[in-house]
């Protein structure tokens, strides 16, 4: 199995910025892509943010809400980054680390979730 520790969420003016980690531990064999999620209050969960990575080359993608706003990146093998500048109010909401990844040579690619971070902005 696959744990996800995330951190790095808190309380922000409009505006500012927040970084948040998460780190993969446990038992890994590969990760094929570690993604952000968020999800606010009555709304549906949605995809913030996603980096695969073949070789030396790393490949993002990210919601048009978040677009230019927000990177994402891999600092180590099992560590992912999402860095968030120009806060807005609506981007509060429960930010949680997801990989899609595999615990020995002849698993199933699963999907691991975090235990989710708040983050707030305020107006």
């Amino acid at each position: 199995q696959v744990l996800l520790e995330e951190s790095g969420g808190g309380l922000v003016q409009a505006g500012g910025s927040l970084t948040l980690s998460c780190s993969a531990s446990g038992s890994i064999f590969s990760i094929d892509a570690m993604d952000w999620y968020r999800q606010a209050p009555g709304k549906q969960r949605e995809l913030v943010a996603s980096i695969t990575s073949h070789g030396s080359t790393e490949y993002e993608n990210y919601a048009a809400a978040v677009m230019g706003r927000f990177t994402i990146s891999r600092d180590t093998e099992n560590r992912v980054v999402l860095q968030m500048n120009s806060l807005k109010p609506e981007d509060t909401a429960v930010y949680y680390c997801k990989t899609v990844a595999r615990d020995s040579r002849w698993s199933a690619l699963t999907d691991y979730w975090g235990q989710g971070t708040q983050v707030t902005v305020s107006s």
